[in-house]
């Protein structure tokens, strides 16, 4: 059955300030006062010496260990003004932000091992903790060193001045600063009594540092973009305030201070709420759905808990955001992904947060899915906080699969999910995306599809390649990753898609509990009339197939194109041409689903070979993440209609064509 159902125009609008209605004057900044009182003490993860932390055992995986136990005592990452001018001078952001994020990583695991190897936890050996708190006190010293906790990616430094060296005097508050201001809150939270006996003094340097480069500047401006005061809302808006919120809890002794700084955070966590439509859906897709909607759901956690309940967070909104994740997943760690997001699941993510929502608001599916993928296993990259909460409150490892359910479709951003077979990735799966061309982190890619065999996608969406100046500049779809001539969609008289709300799909006809076929009206992403192209991409059950059938008149001008009417489908893995309108795609290379053993199946394409001309183009994959998602290439498979009916510049053309996916034996 497809969830939730909707009519071929169904609109969703989303709730106005989901939280002020829910919360009343209880979110406001003279109840805050009275809330926030004790607050720290009321937090699930507890300090050091706390009988919860010996009932987890601290049983920390073996490769953190020894990573942990070979960096000790080395020199620590030391990112350099000559990393940070790179993105100014030649757009590399990594030199800068990999070193910022290994000495984050380090100082997260210095953490942990300073917990395990409390003696005021458990009988130990004191010059061991002793060593640990050295290594959490350098770490976190170098942090208060650190020129700027912003990413340079992100620092209006160069824009205002010119320079390409951080400007102590007007900190900027981004994700990056977000991020170490809640690492130094919950290294001080937990570890704060041995860090006043081993290093009297620098609760108070960190205390002054995040104050001044983050608390103060949230306070006192409100021309941050991320704020969402212009109706622009994405994911910066939760990931920030819901890590300000944990700075502000743990690291503000001021009462009023502490209750404003949290009272502007809820506001600001609102307007991401009521941006959400009511289907719970994020148009930009799972992998930033963990910092986005993950980060809200982490920092209406913490109001919850920090209140006593009085904040309570299972509002509608919540129970719809929190299924998601399941209703994107493909099967193993694959999942649907759009706009920049990578294809498969990130290693890092904090399942035992989602699966703690999910019980709490009676989702099973939801639940059953967290559970599992949840691996138990804590992981520096994920950042402090998420990592002593799952030291803390893991899942029980689940003896269940995940739902995998049968069908999902979400009007609010136009895709739908169908599979063959409920509960299992065995078979077809189909994807198919409207939307349009204004979307957060947008790719050109309205009408997209994906298929996958087994749980494996084979016609695929490239995703996300590494970010580099290109990325968010006004050269963004110089990036072949970003344009839909690489997405597996038409391309009339070979233009590209426009970028904007207007390049948008309409809607002819919506997935049904009886149908699982999206049909679509593209013409408008390319500036024709928009049923000048339609597209129906369906899901054939009993017979086990997919069609996907596009039918075109493109009676307008085509000023710029080609005479050439191209479809395209981009495919992972080995493409292997057949005789007579036949192509099989092999999964060779990608990460498989299911047994190690198994011979994975691949798709067999079928199409009329009379009607076009059949165009293949290798992409050598040099990009670390694309590469690390599909292995050396990509393959994009052209199919070429007869065109042109008048000469240049007004062409024009009518058609029709259709391809077919099976499953190979």
């Amino acid at each position: 059955m497809m969830t939730p159902p909707s009519g071929p125009h169904t609109t969703l609008p989303a709730p106005a300030a989901p939280l002020a209605t829910a919360w009343g004057p209880d979110g406001s900044q003279p109840a805050l006062l009275r809330l926030l009182a004790g607050a720290a003490g009321r937090l699930s993860v507890p300090a050091a010496g706390s009988k919860a932390w010996p009932a987890t055992g601290l049983n920390l995986p073996a490769p953190v260990v020894r990573h942990a136990q070979e960096e000790r005592g080395t020199p620590w990452p030391q990112p350099l003004v000559s990393h940070y001018a790179r993105y100014f001078r030649d757009g590399n952001r990594t030199a800068y932000e990999d070193l910022v994020a290994a000495r984050q990583q380090r100082l997260t695991r210095a953490v942990v091992m300073a917990l395990a190897s409390d003696p005021g936890r458990q009988e130990g050996d004191g010059d061991e903790a002793e060593a640990w708190l050295d290594e959490v006190i350098d770490g976190a010293f170098l942090l208060c060193e650190q020129s700027s906790w912003s990413w340079a990616a992100h620092d209006d430094v160069f824009r205002r001045t010119g320079c390409v060296v951080p400007d102590l005097a007007t900190p900027y508050l981004d994700l990056g600063a977000g991020e170490v201001a809640a690492q130094l809150a919950w290294l001080d939270h937990v570890l704060g009594r041995q860090l006043d006996d081993r290093a009297p003094g620098l609760r108070r340097r960190i205390r002054d540092e995040v104050t001044g480069r983050v608390i103060r500047p949230f306070l006192d401006r409100l021309d941050w973009h991320w704020l969402g005061l212009d109706g622009d809302v994405h994911n910066w808006n939760p990931w920030i305030h819901s890590n300000l919120i944990a700075a502000a809890l743990l690291l503000v002794d001021d009462p009023a201070t502490q209750a404003q700084a949290v009272a502007r955070c809820i506001e600001g966590l609102d307007r991401f709420l009521a941006s959400i439509p009511a289907d719970g859906a994020i148009d930009e897709g799972f992998a930033y759905w963990w910092n986005g909607a993950g980060r809200a759901l982490e920092g209406l956690a913490l109001l919850e808990q920090a209140t006593g309940g009085v904040l309570d967070g299972g509002l509608p909104v919540v129970r719809e955001l929190v299924a998601f994740p399941h209703r994107m997943h493909i099967g193993g760690a694959w999942f649907l992904n759009v706009a920049d997001g990578p294809a498969r699941a990130a290693a890092a993510l904090p399942w035992d947060m989602l699966h703690r929502w999910a019980v709490r608001l009676g989702d099973p599916e939801a639940a059953a899915h967290a559970a599992a993928m949840a691996t138990g296993v804590p992981d520096p990259a994920a950042g402090l906080g998420r990592v002593l909460h799952t030291m803390l409150e893991r899942p029980e490892p689940a003896s269940d699969a995940p739902p995998l359910v049968a069908g999902t479709y979400l009007p609010s951003v136009q895709i739908m999910v169908a599979r063959e077979t409920g509960g299992t990735a065995e078979g077809l799966l189909l994807a198919a995306k409207g939307g349009h061309n204004g979307e957060h982190h947008n790719h050109r890619d309205v009408g997209s599809v994906v298929v996958a065999v087994d749980g494996v996608p084979l016609l695929v969406d490239a995703g996300q390649p590494t970010y580099t100046a290109q990325t968010f500049g006004p050269d963004r779809y110089g990036i072949r990753a970003m344009q839909s001539n690489w997405h597996s969609v038409p391309a009339p008289f070979g233009l590209e898609q426009g970028t904007g709300r207007d390049f948008a799909a309409g809607v002819l006809n919506a997935p049904t509990p009886e149908r699982s076929q999206l049909e679509l009206a593209l013409g408008a992403a390319y500036g024709f009339e928009p049923r000048a192209w339609i597209r129906a991409a369906e899901l054939h059950r009993a017979p086990g197939r997919i069609t996907i059938a596009d039918r075109w008149d493109l009676s307008t001008s085509a000023a710029g194109g080609t005479a050439d009417v191209d479809i395209t489908f981009l495919t992972a893995g080995t493409l292997i041409l057949g005789q007579e309108g036949a192509a099989t795609v092999r999964p060779d290379g990608i990460p498989a689903v299911g047994a190690a053993d198994a011979t994975p199946r691949g798709a067999a394409l079928r199409w009329d070979p009379a009607a076009v001309v059949v165009l293949v183009d290798e992409w050598q994959l040099d990009d670390p993440l694309l590469a690390d998602a599909w292995g050396p290439r990509l393959t994009r498979l052209r199919f070429r209609t007869p065109a042109a009916t008048a000469p240049s510049p007004a062409f024009r053309a009518a058609g029709a064509f259709t391809l077919t996916v099976e499953a190979t034996p």
